[in-house]
């Protein structure tokens, strides 16, 4: 076994703290990663508080990983020591089930084996994420990073980057498309840059006035204050595509009206409580209301390699992991822009 170490949470109730564990040796067709950056999404705080429940503890978060490959086995053939590798939210799948077998892993109908909180596919042994200085995974399931943009910059596209790109992509949506994005977030703020590279018209739609300028300055064409009841009543009938990023509770209804015929709205974020959808918010204007996950690994390397080509990174404060207690706090006052990325070397 390899000895590692890292940052976990005891309890639901404690905060984050030292945690020595173990790796898994390098087997055959696995690589061993240096984990230099890992990001700190929104999700890690609710599962290190057990607010999903069957919380797994102690617990290392953590799946917005980069890093340097250091060893790999004796049958890889995608990798060699050297080079830079990303994890994102899955280790490993069924690979037998539809939805693998069409690169959809995750949607694994036997269920993926997430990177933290979850057990390798024997349903046994926990995994533990990147709040650590190495990890080892099967070469299928790491993702190759392109060295021209900031390492730290690249973490938080393995899930905020997916994330918003998956549906984007599902949808088709380009130049000539109308795009609301309901909230300027982490997510949000990945939304705005792949929608507008991908040639839409953009709009942000945000409960707070004072991220106008930096919805323009993240590529957003236009900027609609989502608490004025004038200002979206003259959205109505307006946008092909509705990316919705937020994860408090808010009334569906009003943003499905801003849709035109035929239009689709894609929850991305995940409110805590139940929401009420009306029918007749659907029916006269044959309209979809959608959720997407993440994507397979086909497709996360696709983002990868369209974000180093055109430029395109998370915005993000690099913080120490003494500080990851402090990060989580301020996360809760939405008090980033727009997402905290652990040097691993502070570790």
């Amino acid at each position: 076994m390899i000895a590692a170490k890292g940052y976990a949470a005891p309890t639901p109730s404690a905060p984050l703290a030292p945690f020595s564990f173990e790796r898994r040796e390098v087997g055959p067709h696995d690589v061993q990663i240096e984990i230099l950056y890992c990001g700190v999404c929104h999700s890690d705080l609710h599962q290190a508080r057990n607010e999903w429940g069957a919380g797994i503890f102690p617990m290392v978060p953590g799946h917005e990983i980069v890093g340097r490959i250091v060893k790999v086995g004796d049958h890889v053939k995608k990798f060699k020591v050297g080079d830079l590798a990303g994890i994102g939210c899955f280790v490993d799948s069924c690979r037998t089930c539809p939805s693998c077998q069409e690169g959809l892993e995750q949607y694994c109908e036997v269920g993926s084996a997430s990177t933290y909180n979850g057990t390798e596919m024997d349903r046994k042994t926990p995994t533990y994420g990147g709040y650590s200085n190495t990890i080892v995974t099967d070469e299928n399931y790491t993702l190759k990073v392109a060295p021209n943009l900031p390492l730290d910059r690249v973490a938080p596209l393995l899930c905020a980057g997916i994330t918003t790109w998956s549906p984007l992509r599902h949808w088709k949506v380009g130049k000539g498309h109308q795009v609301a994005i309901v909230g300027l977030g982490g997510l949000g703020h990945m939304a705005v840059k792949l929608a507008a590279s991908l040639g839409a018209e953009v709009t942000v739609l945000s409960t707070s006035a004072s991220k106008e300028k930096d919805a323009m300055d993240l590529g957003a064409h236009h900027f609609v204050v989502s608490k004025d009841a004038e200002a979206m009543k003259a959205q109505r009938g307006r946008f092909d595509f509705i990316l919705d990023c937020v994860s408090a509770q808010h009334d569906l209804n009003l943003y499905l009206s801003l849709l035109k015929r035929d239009g689709t709205m894609v929850m991305v974020g995940a409110p805590p409580a139940p929401e009420a959808v009306h029918a007749f918010s659907l029916i006269p204007g044959r309209k979809t209301l959608a959720g997407s996950m993440i994507g397979g690994i086909k497709e996360t390397q696709e983002m990868l390699d369209y974000c180093a080509e055109h430029n395109i990174a998370s915005d993000v404060e690099v913080i120490a992991i003494k500080d990851i207690n402090t990060a989580y706090d301020r996360m809760l006052k939405s008090d980033v822009k727009y997402r905290f990325v652990i040097d691993m070397a502070t570790l």
